[in-house]
């Protein structure tokens, strides 16, 4: 888990102690691999799934290939 407040709320630490079966990891605040992901996720829906139509899964796969290889040859680099 990150290090969001509502994790470290009081109820919600008491319900894990009674839960034998979770163990709870917490993630270094800032660093978390889910900020990468949500990055990248906002960059593709900026642009391509934001007002995007699609007659097909095909067409909707194609299109986010083509992205894929064209961000990859032009764009890509790490954060």
């Amino acid at each position: 888990m990150d290090n969001l407040s509502v994790h470290q709320h009081k109820k919600v630490q008491a319900w894990l102690a009674r839960k034998r079966k979770f163990q709870i990891n917490y993630t270094p605040t800032y660093a978390s691999w889910l900020n990468q992901i949500e990055i990248r996720f906002s960059i593709l829906m900026r642009d391509i799934l934001k007002d995007g139509v699609w007659h097909s899964k095909k067409q909707l796969v194609d299109q986010l290939m083509a992205y894929f290889q064209h961000y990859n040859e032009t764009n890509a680099k790490p954060f």
